[in-house]
């Protein structure tokens, strides 16, 4: 017993001391999930860092996945580009909900908005070594007005869009539409962009933005 804990607490003081060696200056921590996200079997870290700047967007998130390697702990890849800031999400305040790793993917949530709400949630895999986005389902709306989904699978490039009306006089009929939009290559370090990316969709003429 007492040899299992002093291994627990070698590996636990390991980890506080590459934690404090990457984490950015002035940050504090969001949150912290442990996963296997290469398919070692061997799992990793991953922390949200909240840093405090003056900007429009409030604190900027960083988000660094650590890997054990020869029983050292280093930095499988960190951004600042996947997590909005904590002023992102309109009168809801901070957007972001949360970090999952569920079978290998590490998924990344955000909702916001006022009357008129938005959410969504990021699905990235390592592969060709980087977290790419392979599935990103949003959705958006006033449920009195309209009510609009998005479930875009990168990998295969299938959109199912689907739009429900409850006020048809100001918005129409309801839509759907199912798109192939093969090629876009997003990851952690490019997701967020000044620019939202947007796919026009042929039948329906509705925009998604990315």
């Amino acid at each position: 017993m007492k040899t299992t804990f002093c291994i627990a607490a070698l590996i636990f003081s390991t980890f506080c001391f590459a934690q404090k060696e990457f984490q950015p200056k002035n940050s504090k921590i969001n949150e912290t999930v442990e996963g296997d996200l290469d398919g070692d079997k061997i799992p990793e870290k991953v922390i949200v860092y909240d840093i405090p700047t003056n900007g429009d967007s409030g604190d900027v998130r960083e988000i660094q996945i650590l890997k054990k390697v020869n029983n050292k702990w280093t930095i499988l890849e960190k951004s600042r580009k996947a997590i909005l800031g904590s002023k992102d999400g309109g009168m809801m305040g901070d957007p972001y909900q949360g970090t999952e790793i569920k079978n290998g993917i590490l998924e990344i949530s955000h909702y916001g908005g006022s009357s008129w709400k938005w959410g969504g949630t990021d699905r990235y895999r390592f592969q060709n070594g980087h977290f790419e986005l392979i599935g990103f389902f949003s959705e958006s709306g006033k449920p009195e007005e309209y009510w609009t989904t998005v479930d875009f699978n990168l990998s295969t490039g299938k959109i199912i869009y689907e739009k429900e009306v409850a006020n048809k006089k100001e918005y129409g009929n309801s839509k759907k539409e199912i798109f192939i939009k093969k090629g876009m290559k997003i990851n952690l370090q490019n997701r967020n962009q000044e620019k939202r990316r947007e796919i026009l969709l042929p039948k329906t003429k509705e925009k998604i933005y990315i």
